[in-house]
Order: structure tokens, then sequence, then C-alpha cells
């Protein structure tokens, strides 16, 4: 009886140890793993329904609502991911959220939207850290960076402005093949070749 891919395990039991054979199973699972990854992401973000914090709308309107914007306004389907995936990290990061989208979507996306997501929430604090006693401007620390400008755009156009209740909201659903696609094509990895 042959073992299926799943049922091959390493028989290292410690990293010294380990043959390329063993690695060759270890890879194998874990191409098979990734390719459900969007699966895992998208299962996520539906938890952020019906969490308001406080909001006009849960976590998850919002997102949606971002990302409707950003699809409507004809950015690209990198970009629409990110708007939808910009706050994915509300639930395990709370008081670092922006870094948790940005953690995930680093392999898949440009420099340029991975600093968009990673700095999107010192960004948006510009709309509110004043009531709270903190720094609206402290943004202002990256105002030499290239996108800064970029960032500063996404959070004014897009991220302030998706808390409406009636906002003709596109479903999930609608977003799905835009998550398989940027989350197929990883760009960049430590566990990737850099040759061709």
């Amino acid at each position: 009886m042959t073992e299926s891919p799943n049922e091959r395990r390493a028989h290292f039991h410690q990293m010294t140890e380990g043959t390329e054979d063993d690695w060759m199973i270890i890879f194998g699972n874990a191409l098979a793993f990734n390719k459900a990854l969007p699966d895992r992401v998208l299962a996520h973000l539906r938890l952020l329904h019906g969490d308001f914090g406080g909001f006009a709308v849960d976590r998850l309107e919002h997102s949606l609502q971002t990302a409707t914007r950003a699809h409507r306004d004809g950015r690209d389907e990198e970009y629409v991911v990110c708007a939808l995936l910009h706050d994915i990290g509300d639930t395990l990061g709370s008081l670092n959220h922006a870094d948790i989208g940005a953690a995930i979507l680093k392999p898949f996306v440009s420099e340029q939207n991975h600093f968009l997501l990673e700095k999107h929430g010192i960004f948006q604090g510009y709309y509110f850290f004043q009531f709270l006693g903190l720094d609206r401007n402290l943004r202002d620390k990256f105002k030499d960076h290239p996108w800064f400008g970029y960032t500063e755009e996404f959070c004014s156009k897009y991220d302030q402005n998706s808390f409406e209740p009636d906002y003709d909201t596109m479903p999930l659903e609608a977003f799905e093949p835009m998550v398989r696609n940027v989350m197929a094509r990883p760009k960049r990895s430590i566990y990737m070749s850099e040759t061709p």
C-alpha cells in the first residue's frame, strides 16, 4: 500500500538529522497546504462579521466597503485585495492590526502596497488620534518617503470614509477570485529561489 503525500512524514527529530528526501516530503506538503491559504484568509476575514467595535458598521462591512470603493475607482486587483484585507488583523492584533495584514500579504504584493498596509494605521490616525490625546500628525515622520502620498490617499479616499450602513457594498464573493489570483503568485519570500 502506497502512502499519500499527506501521510508521508520526514524521519528526523532534529533538523540537523534531516535529509534531502525528508525536505522533499515537507516541501510537497507545504505546496499543498499553501494552495489553501486564500481559503484560510477568507475564513479569517469572515470572523470580522458582527464585530462592530463601536463603529456604525462591523469590521467586515468596513473591509468590504474599502475594497468596493477601490474597485469602483478602477484600482488594480492587488490594490483592491490590499483594501479588502487591510484590517484583517483586528481580531488577533488589536494593538498592531496593520502589521498583521501587511505580514500576510507581503509575499504577494509590491513593496509600495506592503508599505501602505503596514503604515495605514499611523496614517489613519490623522482622523482621530487627537481625540485620544495622541499626535494626529504622527504620519509626518514619513513625509519624505516616496509612498507617503500613496498611503495618505488610500486612507482619505477608501479607508476613513467606509463606515456607511447604507452603502451599496459588493459582497465578499465578488472579491474571492481577486484574493485567489493575488495569492496564487508570490513575488517574494525567503522560501523562494531568486533565480528564475
